[in-house]
């Protein structure tokens, strides 16, 4: 095949007319999506918390408000980066028209956040200071949501007017990842606390670190695969004009789009999911602390999964003093903070929270019937028991824990159940998130489109370079789900773009490529320092007012 002469970047016939004026119809319809979506998120807490018997103050109420409006515009300004990557290659191929293109990604971002487990989501939250989710509705929990979410949003923010593909990903971890650490620092306790889980993090930033690496030689060897199996000379040639491409590679082209929408929508939803839990939780504990749509037929199964389990935790617990009960929820605390649970006192305290937990639920009937009184408390104790038996099982060589194959599958039954009761999200939580991504898409979808359509590559893309990186994109983000590991949608399909403009021999526009990955390099530094700083500042303000 011929090559192609690079377009210029200014070069008018690469340029994709977007910048016509909406209808005003099309503002007003806007406008009542985002004032409905708030009005139903709102009427959904109102509904809970009576339902569950805790009625909140105005104040309580109007506090809630304003931290979710916080965490839906993290979402919202999302949109506005990842969300926008998705539909760039059919823009900018003619595959579909901008604002169709938008709706339609849109959709499936919806769809896609509304099915996702919430894996990913508790994942991230794992990355916080124990004491810190275990004390959510203090006011250093507040502290601790206030500044993580600002920080996020500010640094998006600033990226996007400057028209760079900045992860969200990276901004919302580098932010918990600054909190952990100002945390550790700020502390005067004796014996110091908690700051970033470490383990945790080594594996989230190995995705973050690893997955745009994936997408540029996932797209590179996926074209060059292409070409030589697929020889549809229509593929690898260029938009003539605005003539849209024959209809078996637009259809191609849809489904890729379509593909990295959902996959966005199941990955990086979930990310605000777990944020507006712990503010939930921290405000109205009585509704969201502990998952009540469970039956009342599975106490039962319940109590006697963690009957088994406590035989296993009863034999590892020898060796050790007695340890007083009420010292037991004090010492998984410690062994969490620590990473280090391979202790017969560990093991003891396991099997006394849990039998304290079982009692419990076998007094009030189910976890639907736990009183307002005793919500907070109970949810504490399984938080616990579920994240130090994670820590046993998932890695029992390093953890230097002598157990069998049985007793893993035991402990990992009844981690299972303490996850089904406090790990959950509930639907309404999950179409505000996907509304909120939607909305921001349409709002601030121009100025990434444009970089990744037209200053990524010297040529303008051909079709079978936007399905390609498109391809990989949308895999790579749903392999990574399936592993409960946050990604970056931004620099994964950024990088796919990169690898199939290298594929097929086109030049890279370097002044892009180096501002994109200096975007990538310092938006961890960036937001840790911002996120740091703001908890610090906030959680002073709250002693000084004498709050915390």
């Amino acid at each position: 095949m011929a090559s192609r002469a690079p377009a210029r970047e200014n070069d008018p016939t690469r340029r994709v007319d977007l910048h016509r004026p909406l209808h005003p119809s099309a503002k007003i319809a806007f406008l009542a999506v985002l004032l409905a979506g708030l009005a139903f998120a709102g009427t959904n807490v109102v509904l809970d918390t009576v339902h569950a018997g805790q009625t909140l103050a105005i104040g309580a109420f109007s506090f809630l408000t304003l931290a979710l409006i916080i965490a839906l515009a993290f979402e919202f300004v999302n949109g506005f980066h990842d969300t926008a990557n998705a539909v760039a290659t059919v823009i900018y191929t003619h595959s579909m028209p901008p604002i169709t293109a938008v709706i339609w990604s849109g959709v499936w971002n919806f769809i896609g956040v509304v099915i996702s487990t919430g894996a990913v989501a508790y994942s991230i939250i794992t990355l916080l200071p124990v004491e810190l989710i275990l004390n959510v509705g203090s006011a250093g929990g507040f502290a601790m949501i206030f500044a993580l979410l600002l920080a996020a949003v500010v640094w998006n923010l600033g990226t996007w007017w400057l028209g760079l593909p900045n992860s969200s990903s990276h901004a919302l971890i580098g932010s918990i990842l600054g909190v952990g650490l100002a945390n550790q620092f700020l502390s005067t306790a004796a014996g110091g606390t908690s700051g970033v889980d470490w383990k945790q993090a080594e594996s989230v930033l190995l995705a973050l670190l690893v997955s745009p690496l994936i997408g540029f030689i996932g797209a590179l060897v996926l074209l060059w695969t292409m070409k030589r199996f697929l020889r549809d000379p229509v593929l690898y040639r260029e938009p003539a004009g605005d003539t849209p491409p024959p209809w078996h590679v637009r259809s191609l082209l849809v489904f890729t789009c379509t593909a990295v929408s959902f996959a966005h929508g199941s990955n990086d939803g979930q990310k605000g999911m777990g944020l507006i839990m712990l503010i939930l939780i921290g405000v109205a504990p009585t509704a969201y602390a502990l998952n009540r749509t469970m039956p009342d037929s599975s106490t039962a199964a319940f109590v006697s999964t963690a009957h088994v389990a406590g035989t296993v935790l009863h034999a590892h617990g020898g060796g050790a003093a007695p340890l007083r009960p009420e010292r037991a929820s004090a010492t998984l605390s410690e062994a969490l903070r620590t990473q280090k649970a391979d202790r017969p006192e560990v093991f003891q305290a396991l099997e006394l929270v849990s039998g304290d937990i079982s009692r419990q639920l076998e007094n009030y009937g189910s976890i639907r019937q736990v009183p307002a009184a005793a919500t907070r408390n109970l949810r504490n104790e399984m938080y616990l028991v579920y994240d130090t038996l994670r820590l046993l099982t998932e890695d029992r060589e390093k953890a230097g824990v002598d157990l069998s194959e049985g007793d893993v599958a035991k402990l990992l039954a009844y981690q299972h159940l303490l996850e089904k009761g406090t790990r959950y999200i509930p639907t309404w939580v999950k179409i505000s998130v996907a509304l909120a991504l939607g909305l921001g898409t349409m709002v601030g979808w121009k100025r990434i489109v444009v970089t990744v359509g037209e200053r990524i590559g010297k040529t303008h893309l051909t079709y079978g370079m936007g399905a390609a990186a498109e391809l990989v994109a949308a895999s790579t983000i749903l392999l990574a789900q399936v592993k409960g590991l946050p990604v970056s949608t931004t620099h994964i399909l950024s990088s796919g773009v990169a690898g199939a403009m290298v594929g097929d021999g086109a030049g890279l526009q370097m002044a892009t490529v180096r501002n994109i990955a200096l975007a990538w390099v310092m938006t961890l530094p960036a937001a840790m320092l911002l996120a740091g700083l703001l908890y610090a500042t906030l959680l002073a303000a709250v002693r000084a007012f004498g709050l915390g």
